[in-house]
């Protein structure tokens, strides 16, 4: 054993029971574990919460060794921002630790945004054995009608476009006068389909 492999090994003994000492037992098992865990985002990724809402959201994380198979009872911490656009969890800190279920996978509940918007990451450790991995998870706080999901504003504006004009058909229709010459037929909308003609 060489001299600089000792002095390494002593410093990270040192350092181990420094963390033990001080109740960081997370600490202390990431300083011995060595790359190989893959922490998978199942839902959730990108997330987007509206700062207006304040509504508390779920996200499902797995973890994975190398042959991606599934770690059970890997200890999965994440950490937020404590400045800037940030969450809390629902334990109402920053931070929260959790272990994986025979799935290998871990359900984040009751996180909440705070009031200021902007991108940011949450980091993700994950721990089991002799092994960790880690990540960072990219989310952003937003407000109003962006943190929607699912529809965009593009089809709402085509949705509300196309119900104006069916609205402007049905008043022509109304204001038409006896010698007047009959209007064309107004618009009817139904859901996946347009269909130009009488309505039914």
């Amino acid at each position: 054993m060489s001299l600089v492999t000792g002095k390494n090994r002593m410093k990270a003994s040192l350092a181990l029971w420094l963390a033990l000492q001080t109740g960081q037992a997370d600490a202390a098992w990431m300083l011995e574990a060595q790359e190989g865990l893959r922490i998978v985002i199942v839902e959730g990724e990108d997330a987007i919460f509206n700062v207006r809402q304040r509504v508390a959201r779920e996200a499902i994380i797995q973890v994975e060794d190398e042959n991606r198979k599934p770690v059970a009872g890997a200890l999965l911490t994440l950490t937020a921002p404590r400045q800037g656009a940030s969450v809390v969890f629902g334990n109402g800190l920053n931070n929260i630790t959790l272990t994986t279920d025979e799935f290998g996978r871990a359900v984040v509940r009751g996180m909440r945004p705070n009031s200021a918007q902007g991108k940011f990451s949450i980091r993700i450790t994950a721990v089991k054995d002799n092994l960790k991995g880690s990540m960072e998870w990219q989310v952003s706080n937003v407000a109003g009608a962006a943190a929607a999901g699912g529809v965009s504003a593009k089809v709402i504006a085509l949705i509300a476009a196309a119900g104006a004009g069916a609205v402007a058909g049905v008043v022509a229709a109304t204001r038409s006068g006896p010698g007047s010459p009959a209007p064309p037929p107004p618009t009817v909308i139904s859901p996946g389909t347009v269909t130009v003609g009488p309505p039914r």
